[in-house]
């Protein structure tokens, strides 16, 4: 009797034994700590966790959608949610809880050019004298470092170019994005004026730091791609153009409804945008293994090992219903 008492205890403590996870998330290195951490979180309740798949945010959103893959922690809510939508939202995919939360984006410079010559907007890029002051290769056309190919904020970018009338003043260069900006960094270094596209949490914000080395624009008005402009795109008084956005977990439909543990463990999870800069930070300075990284995700959990032990009891209590 009491082997079957032990038996039912640890099927208690693993509901997810015996059932396998296909985690899917984005290419970029920066962001695979909360995916360690979501990893970590479901092999203590079973699970038996495949290698993750990684690719950009369309495809990702296509194999959540078909069931190629199980889940991702990587959705930006507003940012991405034409890729959700179009991979078929609602109907074959669930969105499990809030990752992290006041997430932003938007257009930056440095401070120094910023306070000479008084730039507020990305509108002062439409003058030829402003936009100068950026140019890298004398093109007489502000050089904007952007998004790649295939993220969320390259259509952004691209859309608001347009819309702020600046199409005749700026370039908008994209590829490697890292690479983009660590020849964008050096030209900091070098007295430089500097004209880039960012996100937080990362760890360039620990580099170039708003508020001592550099500042946000405003727009002159919210637009984005897909004409929703009633969205909030205010942070502390500015209007960066951009939602102020949540990271959403995403579970394919079928399995968030097979594995109540899983959903509610994802629903959960709760990451601050300081903790990922900070873990990024750790990795800019030499610490980038996917070793280093699952260390990094052991090092988080133990820190916060009251509320992590409180998501794995409820996705336990979850399965018992």
């Amino acid at each position: 009797m009491m082997a079957v008492s032990q038996a039912i205890a640890a099927d208690n403590n693993e509901p997810g034994k015996g059932v396998s996870v296909t985690p899917i998330f984005p290419t970029i290195a920066e962001e695979r700590f909360r995916g360690e951490v979501a990893i970590a979180g479901l092999e203590a309740l079973g699970y038996e966790v495949k290698t993750p798949k990684e690719t950009d945010y369309p495809a990702l959103f296509l194999a959540l959608s078909y069931g190629d893959a199980d889940f991702t922690v990587h959705m930006w809510d507003k940012l991405h949610a034409a890729f959700y939508d179009k991979a078929g939202g609602d109907d074959t995919m669930v969105k499990a809880g809030d990752v992290m939360e006041g997430v932003l984006q938007g257009f930056m410079i440095d401070k120094k050019t910023a306070d000479a010559y008084h730039i507020t907007s990305v509108s002062d890029f439409k003058k030829p004298e402003i936009a100068k002051l950026f140019d890298s290769n004398g093109d007489g056309k502000a050089d904007l470092t952007g998004c790649n190919p295939g993220w969320g904020c390259e259509l952004i970018v691209e859309h608001q170019i347009k819309a702020y009338g600046l199409e005749e003043t700026v370039t908008n260069n994209r590829g490697s994005y890292f690479a983009l900006m660590a020849d964008t960094m050096a030209r900091y270094q070098q007295g430089s004026p500097i004209f880039y596209y960012t996100w937080v949490p990362q760890w360039i914000s620990g580099v170039l730091v708003e508020g001592r080395d550099v500042v946000w624009l405003t727009v002159p008005f919210t637009s984005l791609p897909d004409g929703k402009n009633d969205i909030n795109t205010i942070y502390q008084g500015k209007n960066l153009g951009a939602p102020v956005d949540t990271v959403k977990a995403v579970l394919n439909k079928d399995f968030a409804e097979e594995n109540p543990a899983a959903r509610t463990f994802l629903a959960e999870l709760e990451i601050s945008t300081s903790d990922e800069s900070q873990q990024n930070m750790r990795m800019q300075k030499g610490e980038k293994s996917l070793s280093d990284i699952k260390r990094h995700a052991q090092e988080w959990i133990r820190t916060h090992q009251e509320v992590w032990n409180k998501w794995l009891s409820n996705a336990r209590a979850a399965a018992q219903k």
